[in-house]
């Protein structure tokens, strides 16, 4: 186990739609990075901006995006991640938005190692407001990637809101299960969040930071996208006490940043409060 994770989060204007320019764009970002980093971090749907258009611009796990992240990722030695639009074709007898060619299209995040594997997260709460539950099918499960003896937490945007999924299970009760400690060291949040609700977004990082004892990391995007909607960035890293250690607003940026395991240990240790949280389970209702 390291007691040390180095993270870079990438804060972009991104092409509107325009796949190859994001790319391009991004891929000149990562490699300018001269610090020595672990985890690269893009935003939410960084190769298109989030586009309700999933019919003409989503790819299969075999796409050119997912080739971009592994030959990314090899070439730097580094894990990179962030989310973007895959299709898949339907599963049979499940009653899910379809597309004209009977697939079905996700919001989806992908944990990408410099050795070619790779981890996989659906956003589970698609944001109705803008119409994402009318063409993305939601995900059903979490996923908790390791790195070095760090569980990291990979969650998307509109999950933001819903504090349960991003919950820590009480430590005793996997203790009970044979495996002791908390379920995850750090929380990230790629997104693509808009400019009028960043108090939400500002507060709700620093709330599950608290709640779950935890670093949080959220990376955003900036400027105008498609529809005219404004964002203003606010990507942030808090730690485990809700203290913001970065934050930046309207400009493009790239920081990278060293978390402290010894420390996240002390605060808990010092003040175990998730020892005392409620013991829950998280139904899928949407089975058939």
């Amino acid at each position: 186990m390291n007691s040390t994770l180095s993270i870079t989060i990438i804060q972009p204007n991104l092409y509107w739609e325009n796949k190859t320019a994001n790319l391009k764009m991004l891929e000149g970002k990562i490699f300018s990075i001269k610090e020595k980093t672990e985890v690269v971090v893009l935003p939410e749907m960084f190769s298109t901006g989030f586009s309700m258009k999933p019919e003409p611009l989503a790819e299969t796990m075999e796409g050119e995006t997912v080739q971009w992240m592994k030959k990314v990722a090899q070439k730097k030695n580094i894990i990179l991640t962030g989310s973007m639009i895959i299709k898949e074709p339907a599963p049979p007898l499940h009653h899910v938005e379809r597309g004209p060619g009977g697939e079905v299209f996700f919001n989806r995040l992908i944990w990408m190692q410099p050795n070619g594997q790779y981890g996989m997260y659906d956003k589970r709460h698609c944001f109705a407001f803008a119409g994402e539950n009318e063409h993305y099918t939601p995900g059903s499960k979490r996923l908790i990637a390791s790195v070095m003896g760090w569980k990291i937490n990979l969650q998307i945007c509109y999950d933001l809101r819903f504090p349960v999924w991003s919950r820590q299970t009480p430590p005793l009760r996997r203790m009970e299960r044979g495996s002791g400690g908390e379920e995850y060291d750090v929380l990230i949040y790629v997104a693509n969040w808009p400019e009028r609700r960043s108090h939400a977004w500002k507060t709700l990082l620093q709330a599950r930071s608290i709640e779950n004892q935890c670093y949080v990391i959220g990376v955003n995007r900036v400027g105008k996208d498609g529809n005219g909607i404004y964002h203003s960035g606010d990507s942030m890293i808090i730690d485990p006490v809700g203290e913001v250690l970065y934050s930046k607003k309207d400009e493009e940026d790239i920081f990278t940043t060293t978390l402290d395991k010894n420390y996240l240990n002390s605060i808990r240790e010092k003040f175990p409060a998730l020892k005392d949280a409620d013991r829950f389970l998280i139904l899928n209702d949407d089975e058939d």
